[in-house]
């Protein structure tokens, strides 16, 4: 049951905004806050031992129960709108937090595959976390904008199809600089293309 729970709310999370225009159009307000609602109780109370050592997780659910509890109680739309405006304000807290410390957030994650990371490429990590950490403002500003001036099928078609699409430009674009600026390819697929496009490319 804890494994299909935490399958099904992953693929919440991620095809959120799709799931409350379907359920808007369909169900009211009211009753797709009382149905998300109850899957998030269920999620924290199954994980609930582990939310107490993870207070950024459980400070999301709290935000997330509370704009629910909102919809339900007023029947007012906009506070199911505002999800991805939190996702984004939590994302940005994380990355841009990380930059008031000696490891960003981007540098921890090199680290759990490089150990020797130069110097060069500790300023690269840095750059990357203030890339990403401005990434979230714009993206959940224009959520936010979304969510009070837009018809809500231009909410859904962004948060749900083409903010996802942004994400993986930037990172895919992310990845490419980083090979090309320091190498260290691997031997999947993927690196061993960008290896004969971007060495033996040059080279020619």
């Amino acid at each position: 049951m804890r494994a299909v729970l935490t399958i099904a709310m992953a693929a919440l999370t991620v095809l959120y905004p799709l799931a409350v225009y379907y359920g808007l159009t369909r169900l009211g307000t009211r009753s797709v806050a009382v149905v998300l609602a109850v899957l998030l109780g269920l999620s924290a109370l199954l994980k609930w031992k582990s939310l107490f050592q993870q207070p950024r997780e459980l400070l999301g659910i709290m935000l997330a129960g509370g704009a629910l509890a909102l919809s339900a109680l007023f029947n007012d739309h906009r506070f199911l709108l505002a999800t991805p405006v939190l996702i984004n304000a939590g994302l940005f807290l994380t990355f841009a937090g990380s930059l008031r410390t000696d490891t960003p957030l981007v540098e921890r994650f090199a680290r759990m595959q490089v150990s020797d990371l130069s110097a060069q490429e500790l300023r690269y990590c840095r750059s990357v976390t203030q890339v990403w950490s401005a990434f979230f403002v714009l993206n959940g500003g224009t959520a936010l904008g979304l969510a009070l001036l837009a018809p809500l099928s231009w909410w859904a078609l962004y948060n749900g199809l083409l903010a996802y699409l942004l994400i993986g430009l930037l990172g895919a674009s992310e990845y490419v600089i980083r090979k090309r600026r320091f190498g260290r390819f691997g031997n999947n697929p993927l690196d061993r293309a960008l290896r004969a496009v971007l060495v033996h490319g040059a080279n020619g």
